[in-house]
């Protein structure tokens, strides 16, 4: 082996967000571990699992991004999927066993009529195989072991509930939901609402917060391009904060910030009182915090230098 291939690539202190495509049969950790790669980011972690079956939007943050990921994990999701009908599945999707049939096949009428059901604030007992935690284990391992895996339910939230493209074999839907919502798990129930069974046949997302699929680079596409043009794909650190308010620093408020101390903003548009903002230096986030009493406190200092 040659002294080139022995030596390690360096790492690189990178921050920013990476809209990936996530392709099928690929997991989201391996995605992230594969983008690292890539960019050679010291750091970097993801925005909401899809399973591996899935495709579409998986927002990968590098470096200082890391820190603004819960907001983009509580943002708004849009998901088209297929439901197959006349078969359920212990997976709730196209993965696992047939564990039930039925010769029922709902018309569109039929499909239309029971949507508003699953309108609004419902509850939904997420599928056992699921990375939710059971007595201090992942719920697909206790149902990869064979165990009798008794999943609590839980109220999720659906804004909106389309049906894209009916057939008597397979319905294509889209929804909007809030942050929780286990499609396989709308699936299997709307089946069952409409006396068939079934499961997910495909799966993608196509938004999480504000990232969408016009955002989203395909992973081949990533590994063609050389290192410098990787970097034009990577969206700000302050992209991940979306609807968040910015609150626009001087250097010498910047560096006060950074050691985290509290700085007065001054002028005639200075707000006296906001719950959560964060603050910025040209463009760059310099922490995540609120403004009481006129001055802004930093409770997370972030680096995006």
């Amino acid at each position: 082996m040659t002294d080139s291939k022995q030596q390690k690539r360096p790492k690189r202190d990178i921050s920013g967000w990476l809209i990936l495509n996530k392709p099928y049969d690929v997991a989201s950790t391996e995605a992230v571990g594969k983008v690292r790669w890539l960019y050679s980011a010291k750091k970097g972690g993801h925005a909401g699992t899809l399973d591996p079956l899935a495709t579409g939007v998986l927002p990968i943050a590098l470096g200082e991004a890391t820190k603004t990921v819960p907001y983009v994990q509580d943002g708004t999701k849009v998901y088209q999927f297929s439901v197959k009908w006349g078969s359920a599945t212990n997976t709730d999707d196209l993965e696992g066993e047939v564990i039930a049939t039925s010769d029922v096949r709902p018309d569109e009428q039929e499909v239309l009529a029971v949507l508003p059901r699953f309108t609004g604030e419902i509850t939904q007992v997420p599928p056992a195989f699921s990375a939710i935690k059971i007595r201090g284990e992942r719920a697909y391992d206790l149902a990869r072991a064979g165990e009798q895996v008794d999943m609590p339910a839980r109220q999720v939230i659906i804004d909106r509930f389309d049906l894209i493209e009916h057939g008597t074999q397979e319905s294509r839907f889209e929804i909007e939901c809030a942050k929780g919502t286990y499609v396989r798990a709308l699936a299997r129930d709307l089946a069952e609402a409409l006396g068939s069974k079934g499961h997910v046949s495909a799966l993608h997302r196509a938004r999480v917060g504000p990232f969408s699929d016009d955002m989203a680079v395909d992973l081949g596409d990533l590994e063609a391009m050389a290192l410098e043009d990787r970097d034009v794909h990577l969206q700000p650190v302050s992209a991940g904060l979306g609807d968040v308010s910015e609150i626009a620093l001087t250097p010498d408020q910047a560096n006060r910030v950074r050691l985290g101390n509290p700085v007065l903003l001054t002028g005639g548009r200075a707000p006296l009182a906001i719950d959560e903002c964060y603050a910025s230096l040209q463009g760059r986030v310099v922490a995540i915090g609120y403004v009481e009493k006129g001055q802004f406190h930093p409770a997370r200092v972030v680096f995006d230098i």
